[in-house]
């Protein structure tokens, strides 16, 4: 059966399928211009060589973000020096880490800290993760099992933070960060590993996990653009703001895949 055009859609332009994926812990890396891209319109500098890993300097060059898929395990890591007022940190984030999860941490990255103390937990307590408590540890595990948020502590005084996210296979990824790593950025990477909202993917590129629900939807090349759009320019329009002193308070993100055309869920 030939597929009709819905009302709006450009001339020419065919849908494409795509997969709204739950839990987007299991949803697979994503593109990595969904990171790369907002940290660039927010003023990052590339330091990527042709053909090699992803590197971006924050513009104080405190902070380097980079990917690198060709060394073992590979993944993302992001280190802060040294500063006046901070120890230096270091996070590492498995390959499989879905970008917008790594997003929700680099995007606090852009951003002045808030007033109010962090808490790593709250968000997590939000979405009814189950809680646990012994001497040395504090951990949270997601409803249906298949994440978890850790604080380690061992004996002789070594702590940090572990997360991940497993399906029934085993198949995932884990983030570890140093113990001195903010805890306003901690906080922003558990909002972003327990929001309920999903992940987009397109045809191909979901997992196979029982683990995984997921709606089938058609999406146009114009709406996908438009998305990434939206995104990049809400960056540059901080971070013209800030620069020009005009800050205020400018939404810095939008309610993702607005509009797609459901079509099944499984």
């Amino acid at each position: 059966m030939k597929r009709q055009k819905a009302q709006g859609w450009g001339p020419g332009e065919q849908a494409e399928q795509h997969y709204l994926v739950q839990p987007r812990a299991l949803a697979g890396g994503g593109d990595l211009r969904h990171v790369s891209e907002f940290l660039r319109a927010s003023g990052w500098r590339d330091r990527s060589r042709r053909n090699g890993p992803l590197v971006l300097d924050s513009p104080d060059r405190t902070v380097r973000i980079g990917y690198n898929p060709h060394v073992q395990p590979g993944g993302w890591t992001i280190h802060s020096k040294a500063t006046a007022h901070q120890e230096a940190w270091t996070v590492s984030l498995g390959r499989q880490t879905p970008v917008e999860i790594v997003a929700g941490l680099t995007d606090a990255l852009t951003r002045p800290r808030a007033a109010h103390a962090p808490s790593v937990w709250a968000p997590l307590q939000k979405q009814s993760w189950k809680t646990s408590r012994r001497d040395g540890y504090f951990g949270a595990t997601s409803p249906d099992g298949a994440a978890w948020m850790e604080f380690r502590q061992d004996p002789g005084g070594q702590a940090l933070w572990w997360s991940g996210a497993r399906d029934e296979q085993g198949n995932g990824w884990s983030a570890t960060f140093t113990a001195s790593t903010p805890m306003h950025l901690v906080q922003a990477f558990s909002e972003a590993l327990a929001s309920p909202e999903p992940i987009m993917r397109p045809r191909g590129r979901v997992p196979y996990s029982a683990r995984i629900r997921t709606t089938s939807v058609s999406v146009l090349p114009s709406q996908l653009g438009a998305w990434q759009q939206a995104r990049v320019a809400a960056a540059r329009a901080v971070t013209w703001a800030r620069n020009s002193g005009a800050a205020g308070h400018l939404r810095t993100t939008a309610r993702p895949y607005a509009n797609p055309r459901t079509r099944a869920r499984r």
